[in-house]
């Protein structure tokens, strides 16, 4: 049976350090040489990830965004992009501004992917996380409101505090017309809420890739709440030990954590191409 091997990367494959491992690297390269059909399915954009999977073979698309976009990480090309409806972007940019939050919104202007934000408006999360992007072309600052929600948005972004952000999810989480999570961004204070088209999850997108591979199986890897949808569709599935316990109660089982190349293992353990 030909199966697709699915894993996210923020506390699942990557370390603590954001990256790969060495062995990790050798294991997944080896293995997908042999005939792995393999790739990873995260929030971060193709840009961030490429930079925390450099060295990793990549064969086949990437799913980022949470499965707004599905990308070939070689050439750029979107395979499979979902934006939200002028009425859907009119609702969020109502909603965030009752509730008196600003967001990163990542778009498309006139085919170029930007991802725009209220400088007036940083806090300590979003200072962190642009402080980290110093070099990204997509940056598109705005020192107001009025032109933030220009393009095809795709995808919005809100880091704050739990108490100011849950109010906004269980507005999104409650309507069939979005897809919204909010966590704890890993080893730091802040919370981040993110609200996606309602078709942008990790789970669609995996059913496209499976399809257009024309695999049988999918076996996935994960460690948060956002990878429970991924979970619920895949025929096996293994949340690292540090994951959360919501995931690991729906898991087929139980790996090593990302410290300890959980997800290598048990590739190496399981799959025998001789």
């Amino acid at each position: 049976m030909k199966t697709l091997y699915v894993t996210d990367l923020d506390g699942t494959l990557l370390n603590k350090r954001d990256t790969i491992s060495t062995y990790s690297l050798a294991v997944i390269n080896s293995l997908v040489s042999k005939g792995m059909l393999f790739t990873y399915a995260t929030a971060r954009s193709l840009v961030s990830a490429s930079i925390v999977t450099k060295g990793l073979s990549q064969d086949i698309p990437v799913i980022v965004y949470n499965g707004a976009l599905i990308i070939y990480p070689g050439t750029g090309t979107v395979l499979s992009s979902i934006t939200f409806s002028e009425k859907e972007t009119e609702k969020v940019k109502q909603v965030l501004h009752d509730h008196k939050v600003s967001p990163l919104v990542y778009s498309y202007i006139q085919g170029i992917e930007k991802v725009s934000w209220d400088t007036n408006r940083e806090n300590e999360g979003s200072k962190r996380y642009l402080s980290l992007r110093k070099n990204d072309k997509r940056m598109r600052p705005q020192n107001a409101e009025e032109n933030l929600y220009d393009g095809q948005n795709f995808y919005y972004t809100v880091i704050g505090t739990q108490q100011e952000l849950l109010p906004v999810y269980e507005i999104f989480s409650a309507d069939p017309d979005y897809t919204c999570t909010l966590q704890q961004e890993l080893y730091r204070p802040e919370y981040w809420c993110e609200i996606m088209p309602k078709k942008a999850t990790k789970a669609e997108a995996i059913k496209q890739l499976k399809e257009l591979w024309g695999c049988d199986r999918v076996i996935s890897f994960g460690d948060a709440i956002n990878d429970i949808p991924m979970f619920q569709i895949s025929d096996e599935c293994y949340a690292v030990e540090n994951a959360v316990q919501k995931l690991k109660e729906i898991a087929t089982g139980i790996i090593e954590s990302n410290e300890k190349d959980g997800v290598a293992k048990w590739l190496n353990e399981n799959l025998d191409f001789e």
